[in-house]
């Protein structure tokens, strides 16, 4: 069994930047993809950027440019860097992980956090 924890949430002014967290214990060894969602209420879990062991990267066209993911293995942990940001990034901030890049990009990793709350006020 896998457990992700987010950290590094919090309240934020338009323009701000915020670095997430996400630490994984457990069977880590079949963790080769993270990445990092979000959901605003009334919304969809909407995909924002994933990694893999290799360092390979794939972001959503709404965040490239102003996100950047990256993980330390020795650590465990994938961050999610935020930078420029804007109200409606506002939303719960989820990390995903799974063996398979696919799955993680599909929205259907084996393992969820329990999400971090990202508030950006104008």
């Amino acid at each position: 069994q896998v457990q992700l924890v987010e950290s590094g949430g919090g309240a934020v002014q338009d323009g701000g930047s915020l670095r997430l967290s996400c630490a994984a214990s457990g069977s880590i060894l079949s963790l080769n993809a993270m990445g990092w969602y979000r959901q605003a209420p009334g919304k969809q879990r909407e995909f924002l950027a994933a990694i893999i062991s290799g360092g390979t990267t794939n972001y959503a066209d709404s965040v490239k440019g102003r996100f950047t993911i990256s993980r330390d293995n020795a650590k465990n942990t994938v961050y999610l860097q935020m930078n420029s940001l804007k109200p409606e990034d506002t939303a719960v901030y989820y990390c995903a992980a799974d063996n398979s890049i696919f799955k993680v990009l599909a929205r259907a990793p084996n393992y969820w956090g329990q999400g971090t709350q990202v508030t950006v006020s104008s």
